[in-house]
């Protein structure tokens, strides 16, 4: 006699799936982004104030929003090395501390260079935060749902330029713009205090912590005496390269200090890459170096925009930055979910296409507030707020053993993009507007950035020299457990019925 059939059992929400202590690890690196996002978007926000105070001209005071973008390939190599060989709570600890401590060194500037000299250090820390916060809760999370837990990370970088921009509303007109950096430092301890007991994630400790030897990242640079003096000359020569480019110190020389500069940086990337990886470390760098040309250039100087084309006050300035700011995190709410469904490089791909539509329309609406507040919702959301599948799509291209100073290296020496985009912004609106220089470069970086990502090209770049170099080393593998963990013995590859994580 045939037995009942049990009903099937509910579905578990991908929430509850995810668990309680991986929401309190993913909460703990998610309140370093959002204030990565206070501190590094504040200076955006007071570059008239600093340029008045300074007798800066607009090319100058863009080089401020550079400054933080000019060591961060060096933060995010060092701090990620030290999260593979130590640990990603122990990058994560670093990280804050130190990007908290140089804004708050900030309000205490006499004068451009030694502002210009903290932002070096910000942007060293906060390049340890992104490839440390995204390593850790891209490992802790269930294998299925990471472009998620990606995007949903860098979603806290929108809430905390929201937050800037309520703080400018209200401390600047009364307290100058120095107290916008000491406000900086103030949650560093509530970050420091939610950390302080967080687990390793399973993946490092797996990988990593459990074998006797922990990997060095850095040894190809070092393996010889000859070697590792060779290469700490060419990082000092990058460092003062790149410190000549984006400061007064270089003029009449940018363009050769800037071939200086890039030939240093691909000399590390070829070596760190070996025989095997530097056609991805290089290809990667560039992807990303694109991302931040497309996107940097209207979040860097749209206040300016605001302020001057526009002569917006400070409360209508805040008003638009709401509207950017909260796009941005529903797009990477949206950018979460549409990465998990589509994969990561289809999603990123399909929706900066659609991006387009909206960046020259933008900047149509001059004196009408609420529309441009729309537009730059929408815009940000679809372009901006999709960068948030950026970890997903980079760590899955490195194991755990060199995840950490993998990601950290290409992402932070491609974000020297950023560097480059503020200053570009403000040349090509000299002689026009500054409105249509930021469309431009928006719309042409974009563009290019579809291309690359979504033909692959990085992984098909990478795979012509490796043929059977795995697609993606974060995807499900076969066989995997419940709670996201690899079965033993398990080979990469997508997890049964889901979407390719790459298209």
């Amino acid at each position: 006699m045939p037995t009942p059939q049990q009903p099937p059992r509910a579905a578990v929400p991908w929430y509850r799936e995810v668990g309680r202590a991986r929401w309190k690890a993913f909460f703990a690196a998610w309140l370093g982004y959002v204030l990565d996002g206070f501190d590094f978007v504040l200076i955006t926000l007071v570059l008239t104030e600093i340029g008045d105070e300074f007798g800066l001209d607009t090319v100058a005071a863009a080089g401020l929003v550079s400054g933080a973008f000019i060591t961060r390939w060096l933060g995010g190599a060092v701090l990620g090395a030290v999260g593979d060989r130590f640990g990603r709570r122990t990058a994560m600890t670093a990280s804050i501390t130190l990007y908290a401590g140089a804004t708050f060194a900030c309000g205490f500037a006499w004068d451009y260079t030694s502002l210009f000299t903290a932002r070096l250090l910000i942007g060293m820390g906060m390049a340890g935060e992104y490839g440390a916060s995204a390593t850790y809760v891209l490992e802790s999370w269930p294998a299925r749902f990471r472009s998620r837990a990606g995007a949903f990370l860098i979603s806290g970088f929108s809430l905390g330029s929201v937050a800037a921009a309520e703080c400018y509303k209200w401390v600047v007109p009364a307290l100058g713009w120095r107290w916008m950096f000491y406000l900086g430092l103030a949650p560093l301890a509530v970050a420091l205090w939610v950390r302080r007991s967080l687990p390793e994630t399973e993946q490092w400790r797996a990988a990593v912590g459990e074998r006797a030897a922990a990997p060095s990242p850095f040894r190809p640079l070092f393996a010889t005496p000859l070697r590792a003096v060779g290469n700490t000359v060419v990082t000092a020569v990058a460092t003062a390269a790149l410190f000549g480019v984006f400061t007064p110190v270089g003029a009449g020389a940018v363009p050769e200090l800037a071939v200086v500069g890039g030939v240093a940086l691909v000399a590390l990337a070829v070596q760190l890459g070996g025989a095997r990886g530097w056609v991805l470390y290089l290809s990667l760098s560039a992807t990303v170096f694109v991302a931040f040309l497309y996107s940097w250039p209207l979040q860097a100087l749209l206040p300016t925009y605001l302020k001057t084309e526009l002569h917006y006050d400070a409360g209508q300035v805040a008003d638009v930055l709401y509207f950017a700011g909260f796009g941005t995190m529903a797009g990477c709410w949206l950018a979460g979910f549409a990465g998990d469904r589509f994969g990561a490089r289809r999603a990123y791909a399909s929706t900066l296409l659609v991006s387009l539509v909206f960046v020259f329309p933008v900047f149509a609406v001059a004196d009408h507030l609420v529309p441009l507040g729309v537009l730059l919702f929408v815009l940000q959301g679809l372009s901006t707020g999709v960068s948030g599948l950026l970890p997903r799509y980079l760590g899955g291209h490195f194991a755990t053993e060199g995840r950490g100073a993998g990601l950290g290296f290409t992402y932070n020496v491609g974000a020297l993009g950023g560097a480059v985009a503020p200053v570009l912004g403000a040349r090509l609106a000299e002689g026009r507007s500054l409105g249509g220089a930021l469309a431009g470069l928006t719309f042409a970086g974009t563009l290019l950035v579809v291309v690359l990502v979504g033909g692959d090209v990085p992984g098909r770049l990478h795979r012509l020299r490796n043929p059977d170099a795995p697609r993606d080393h974060l995807a499900a593998e076969r066989g995997a457990a419940a709670d996201g963990t690899a079965a033993p013995g398990a080979a990469e590859g997508a997890a049964p019925g889901a979407a390719p994580p790459f298209g």
